[in-house]
């Protein structure tokens, strides 16, 4: 995956993820997506950006423009130095919530994008790397 254009966003109050989910929505729009796919990857900043601050007290979101052979994708990861997700797997199932909402944003972002990964340790923080290929 060789990125073409690469630009970094804080992620660390309110007004920060609708900055995050505007700039996504330009990117998704300049590369062509769909409406739906623009929709989806639009979806996954907010769940994913909504976790970045509530979950780990802040951090950041780095967005690209990758390409692979003859595929264009939009590949987003969020960062933060907060106290991790200690149980990965219940965290991933669709109603495990720890703020009290759906619990349906990790495990939803999966579903909206073509790739998901994350990475967390306790007391260090998580990264989540998610990318829609067109």
């Amino acid at each position: 995956m060789a990125p073409q254009k690469t630009e970094t966003l804080p992620i660390k109050t309110a007004s920060d993820i609708v900055a995050a989910r505007q700039a996504v929505r330009l990117w998704a729009a300049e590369m062509k997506f769909s409406l739906v796919d623009q929709t989806k990857i639009v979806t996954a900043t907010s769940e994913l950006a909504r976790n970045t601050v509530q979950h780990g007290g802040g951090g950041h979101m780095v967005m690209s423009i990758v390409e692979s052979g003859i595929h264009q994708g939009l590949h987003l990861v969020f960062e933060d130095k907060g106290p991790g997700i200690a149980d990965v797997e219940a965290a991933m199932r669709d109603g495990f919530t720890t703020a009290g909402g759906m619990g349906l944003g990790l495990s939803g972002s999966k579903r909206l994008m073509s790739q998901f990964t994350i990475e967390t340790k306790v007391g260090e923080g998580t990264r989540v790397a998610v990318t829609r290929w067109k």
